[in-house]
């Protein structure tokens, strides 16, 4: 069985030429330090190219890929069944949960997205350094990115709490809602300030009754 750790780190979602994964070690580190680097990015930098690796093997991250070559053939003849319902419009196609794949050398992956998840795998999950590529936005990526990252926040029994911060009022806040079930910790929007958002996990005492206290 492995670890909680090496489980979570095993895990991936298919839809058509497009690949997430929580495999590490998939991950382009220089296209992930371009990424950081470049004005979607506008929180932060990227780091020395060390720091990046210690701080991508350090975390859960969720690679959001277009997979070009054999890998796009192969991964999708080890795809379960499984479709997402209500795949809007102009989305990637029915989505299914693949099997453990290992990209052949054939394998060309384009990143395109990126979740981080600052955590100890049992209890405790902060979500940070969110990012679809700026021209593959609004095509349902990132939505599907996201469901992911809940799909296994979902899937981790002991969780007390998963958390995030963000900036963007307008559209993040009501986004993380939907697709997280977030709710706002105590905030002031009109000082310029932050929103700081979290989720009851199944290992809250609180869990499944509203409110963001331990009651």
């Amino acid at each position: 069985m492995g670890s909680v750790a090496a489980q979570l780190r095993q895990r991936q979602w298919k839809r058509d030429s497009y690949l997430i994964s929580t495999d590490p070690s998939l991950i382009p580190m220089d296209q992930l330090m371009a990424a950081f680097d470049s004005d979607d990015f506008y929180w932060t930098d990227s780091l020395p190219e060390e720091a990046m690796r210690e701080m991508v093997e350090q975390s859960l991250c969720f690679g959001l890929y277009r997979v070009d070559g054999q890998a796009a053939s192969d991964a999708g003849a080890s795809a379960e069944a499984g479709a997402e319902a209500g795949a809007g419009a102009g989305t990637p196609g029915p989505e299914s949960r693949a099997q453990l794949h290992v990209p052949s050398p054939n394998t060309k992956l384009k990143l395109l997205g990126f979740a981080r998840c600052v955590t100890d795998f049992i209890t405790f999950l902060y979500l940070t350094d969110v990012w679809v590529d700026h021209d593959h936005q609004g095509g349902g990526l990132g939505s599907w990115l996201i469901r992911s990252v809940q799909e296994v926040v979902e899937d981790m029994p002991h969780l007390r709490r998963s958390l995030l911060f963000t900036g963007d009022w307008d559209r993040s806040v009501p986004f993380y809602e939907r697709l997280m079930h977030m709710q706002l910790i105590d905030c002031r929007r009109e000082s310029g300030g932050l929103a700081i958002m979290e989720r009851k996990g199944r290992g809250h005492p609180g869990f499944g009754r509203e409110g963001t206290g331990y009651n």
